[in-house]
């Protein structure tokens, strides 16, 4: 369902290193977050122009990765 199916906007700097994403735990970086993602999503990338990108996930893989965060965190 497309209900089930979850956006997140990423913005990199110039360097290529991310700078914004939605969706992020607290207490964890940005670059993390998004090399959490990157390893469990790869064919839901999309590059974008103007050093933004696209991952689209099923909302039930981001609650998976986000409880997977705060396990590693205590």
């Amino acid at each position: 369902m497309e209900d089930d199916l979850v956006t997140i906007h990423v913005r990199f700097a110039p360097d290529g290193s991310v700078v914004e994403i939605g969706e992020r735990p607290a207490g964890i970086g940005a670059q993390e977050w998004f090399n959490r993602l990157s390893k469990h999503t790869g064919i839901g990338y999309q590059p974008l122009s103007g050093g933004r990108a696209l991952i689209r996930l099923e909302r039930v893989e981001l609650e998976s990765l986000r409880a997977k965060g705060a396990a590693e965190e205590e």
